[in-house]
């Protein structure tokens, strides 16, 4: 399971022990996506953008309610009710786009 965060909501969510992002106030969730998922996720919603990281998390140690919802697309998105506990964070790592803003792969 992925989470896309900028960086400085991610520095935020250390620094208060566990991470909120906008949309957890906004729309009441936080958007993951699975590993398929996640580059076109990332193509459609943040083309271009650098600076951001790529959250590796273990659904098993989540304690916010995970929920599958549709999306318009169609696809089914896992949706985080709550906030992200940090002990459920296998890794993050730098998530850039290359020259042309598309994302490619999901790093190592």
């Amino acid at each position: 399971m992925y989470h896309i965060a900028e960086n400085v909501h991610w520095t935020k969510g250390l620094e208060q022990g566990e991470y909120r992002c906008p949309s957890l106030e906004s729309e009441g969730f936080i958007h993951f996506s699975t590993e398929d998922q996640v580059i076109a996720t990332a193509n459609r919603h943040y083309h271009g953008v650098s600076g951001l990281l790529l959250v590796m998390i273990f659904a098993d140690k989540l304690t916010a309610r995970l929920k599958y919802e549709k999306a318009p697309t169609g696809e089914y998105f896992p949706h985080l009710y709550g906030p992200l506990n940090l002990d459920a964070v296998e890794k993050v790592r730098a998530f850039e786009p290359d020259m042309n803003g598309d994302f490619l792969a999901i790093p190592d």
